[in-house]
């Protein structure tokens, strides 16, 4: 990849926000490289009138640095090269930098493909992994080949240790590689999420696979509104099913140890969340971090406060992000509600309804109201929420945790420091 050779300029729209511009300059030394963006009519939206030519979630968001409103403290400064704040009731996009840009999104990839598959797989189904899935490289939780995998077990292991065997095992549950692959990039077309490209179901570096900080807040966004993405996101630590050979050589082993209980062992180990944030920042809800060589590190998540959630999505960050998010997420909870929104989140396409008659609309004529509703999209609004004032309600429901046992067996993860193996 080019180093991108950009420095910081700020200016200020005729809006009244304070935005950053990227100007030519080589980079300080030692600076990680930005990866060259792809021309931005990936990122902008087309009115159904065909006159609208803005960027998906407003023109301020095209730019790619700091974009912030005025009249209150700046976000805090991160390493990351790309983020987005925002606001998930109203969708307001509270404060951004380069949010279009198209990165690599590592294992924060996985969040689309539970979001696709979750409402097409039953979560009670049986799944018997293929080799191929078993012998996925990184990070993994350590299936086997046998049918004692339920969806939801390799739900929990997709979200919860970014299992790249879990990720794949599922798509083979949905028929196939292929057909998941284009179901992730119809779904991701569907949530506007115009930027991302998937390549792959679990987020491992691909030629052409691509994100952006704006559409891992919108896909995110989608996925809190799912009960059961909700409750995976959440989970601290999960029973995973454990093969039949691994229960045989604990017994054996348990047997030769004098010492050890009589007590069977049981048919599962426990598997814990990725998530540093999770128990450690007040009202964290979880979601997705990732990491690759080539993506660095990425993270988008969610916290709730006194009924209200706000999302942050980074990529590209070159080292430890979590403090860092977590002075991002205090200052969304500081600034949502107060300050003039940079941009907005989108709301998914609707699903196109048939005429209730041939007659209901003559041929070559707009449909009623299309050219509002168009143009309003192409602003960044969301015309549906502005006419019905409905948000979708965000809620995690509470419960016991139970205590992570050490030694669990399978989780062929690697410590990170920044990063770790890919994810």
């Amino acid at each position: 990849m080019r180093t991108n050779h950009r420095v910081l300029a700020a200016t200020v729209t005729t809006a009244g926000v304070l935005t950053t511009a990227l100007l030519g300059a080589p980079p300080a030394a030692g600076a990680p490289a930005v990866p060259d963006l792809a021309p931005r009519e990936i990122g902008t939206a087309v009115a159904e009138n065909g006159t609208g030519n803005g960027t998906v979630g407003g023109d301020l968001l095209a730019g790619h640095g700091i974009i912030a409103p005025a009249g209150v403290k700046a976000p805090p400064k991160t390493e990351a090269s790309s983020y987005v704040v925002a606001d998930a009731e109203t969708g307001q996009v509270l404060a951004a930098k380069d949010p279009h840009g198209h990165y690599l999104p590592a294992s924060t990839l996985k969040t689309l493909t539970a979001v696709t598959l979750i409402p097409r797989l039953d979560k009670n189904r049986k799944v018997k992994p293929s080799e191929a899935a078993c012998n996925v490289e990184g990070s993994a939780v350590g299936i086997v080949p046998e049918p004692i995998y339920k969806v939801d077990d390799l739900m929990r292991a997709l979200l919860m240790v970014s299992g790249n065997d879990a990720a794949v095992a599922l798509a083979e549950a949905n028929g196939g590689l292929k057909k998941t692959l284009a179901d992730m990039n119809k779904e991701a077309r569907r949530l506007q999420a115009y930027d991302t490209v998937a390549k792959t179901p679990n987020g491992l570096d691909q030629p052409g696979q691509r994100s952006s900080a704006y559409d891992l807040a919108l896909i995110a966004r989608a996925g809190l509104a799912m009960p059961d993405f909700r409750e995976y996101v959440s989970t601290k630590v999960a029973k995973f099913p454990a093969p039949k050979d691994y229960l045989k050589k604990d017994r054996k082993k348990r047997r030769d140890d004098a010492e050890a209980s009589e007590s069977p062992r049981p048919a599962y180990y426990e598997m814990a969340n990725h998530n540093r944030l999770l128990g450690r920042y007040k009202g964290m809800l979880g979601v997705k971090n990732g990491w690759t060589s080539k993506a660095l590190g990425s993270f988008v998540g969610a916290a709730r406060r006194d009924g209200h959630t706000v999302i942050v999505a980074i990529m590209h960050h070159p080292g430890g992000f979590w403090e860092e998010v977590s002075k991002l997420l205090d200052w969304g909870f500081a600034a949502r509600g107060k300050v003039t929104p940079v941009g907005q989140l989108v709301a998914p396409v609707p699903d196109a309804k048939p005429s209730s008659s041939p007659l209901a609309v003559r041929p070559g004529s707009p449909t009623p109201g299309a050219d509002t509703a168009g143009a309003a999209r192409a602003r960044g609004e969301d015309p549906a929420a502005k006419s019905s004032g409905v948000t979708t309600p965000l809620l995690i429901g509470g419960g016991a945790l139970v205590v992570l046992a050490a030694g669990a067996y399978g989780l062929r993860r690697r410590r990170r420091t920044p990063g770790d193996a890919p994810d």
